[in-house]
């Protein structure tokens, strides 16, 4: 389970049909009342009710021999010209959500907010990822700024670093930094031919920057010679993110591991962080006792607070 608790219907009706209701059922008695109105009661018997038939093993249990993780928020604010971008994006976008809640309501208009939230997480990361004419004549980025800063300052120290985004776009505007320095990398995008040849690079020592897409190495790799990992973008789902810094702190890892977070102040991605942790609350909340209660669904108060301006 990553985004809602639909996901944790969907495991049991696979395995066990009927255990927890049709669809319907289950989202009027469990997934509403939890995760729109934060009720602890139904929380606590859902919990009851799938905890005979849970084995959960987290990695401090399995793994407690691992070396510390340490997460670190690092946060520059944009530039002007990027600002002022993002306040246009932002301004229009906002009126184009509002008018497709208006016509359509909130639960419907899911493609339109999230394209909306898109463009302004591309500006937030470097305004030439969007495929806007303006915007490709912006050639500045805070957070590019930001990460070229520290890399040097992390390589200075001997770190073998993973550099993580979402966007092939930025990972190139990336690469194209690292070769004006001539810092050696590999690069594992979905575009990238010889998967074993990029992963082998890194893991030989010939690169100690290793730039890698969500879509392609989120997941399935072994990458215990990192002992840094930097998320470029945040992400919606922490789960996505943890399984990131997760290709290097894994069993066999023996250096402590420091999880760098790029965010832009006053932006959509301040505001993702804040709801990264209403997401662990809902997988948290089923799993074990003691999570927070409050509600976890997208409303228009979140919705309000996403387009606010700078």
């Amino acid at each position: 389970m990553e985004n809602h608790l639909g996901e944790l219907w969907a495991q049991f009706d696979f395995l066990m049909p009927g255990f927890l209701g049709d669809n319907a059922a289950f989202k009027r008695l469990y997934r509403t009342p939890i995760e729109t109105f934060g009720n602890a009661e139904q929380r606590a018997r859902l919990s009851k009710r799938i905890a005979p038939f849970m084995l959960r093993r987290t990695k401090q249990e399995v793994a407690a021999e691992l070396p510390a993780k340490t997460e670190i928020i690092r946060s520059v604010p944009l530039y002007e010209k990027q600002a002022a971008l993002y306040e246009s994006i932002r301004l229009t976008m906002e009126q184009k959500v509002r008018v497709a809640i208006a016509e359509r309501g909130l639960a419907r208009s899911h493609i339109t907010i999230l394209d909306a939230l898109l463009k302004l997480r591309q500006t937030c990361c470097d305004p030439r990822t969007l495929l806007l004419e303006h915007a490709q004549k912006i050639n500045e980025s805070a957070k590019l700024d930001l990460l070229m800063e520290l890399l040097p300052e992390l390589l200075e120290e001997s770190r073998k670093i993973l550099v993580f985004s979402q966007f092939t776009r930025m990972i190139a505007l990336i690469e194209d930094q690292l070769n004006k320095r001539m810092i050696a990398y590999s690069k594992l995008t979905g575009q990238t031919k010889d998967r074993d040849a990029a992963i082998n690079l890194f893991k030989s020592g010939e690169a100690d920057v290793f730039l890698i897409s969500l879509k392609a190495g989120g997941i399935g790799l072994n990458l215990t010679e990192a002992d840094t990992v930097i998320i470029y973008d945040p992400w919606w789902n922490p789960a996505v993110e943890a399984q990131a810094a997760d290709r290097a702190h894994r069993i066999g890892q023996d250096k402590p591991v420091f999880v760098y977070k790029l965010i832009t102040e006053n932006t959509v991605e301040e505001k993702m962080i804040a709801m990264q942790e209403r997401k662990r609350a809902l997988a948290e909340g089923i799993y074990s006792d003691g999570a927070k209660e409050e509600a976890l669904q997208l409303t228009a108060d979140d919705l309000t607070a996403l387009f606010e301006p700078l």
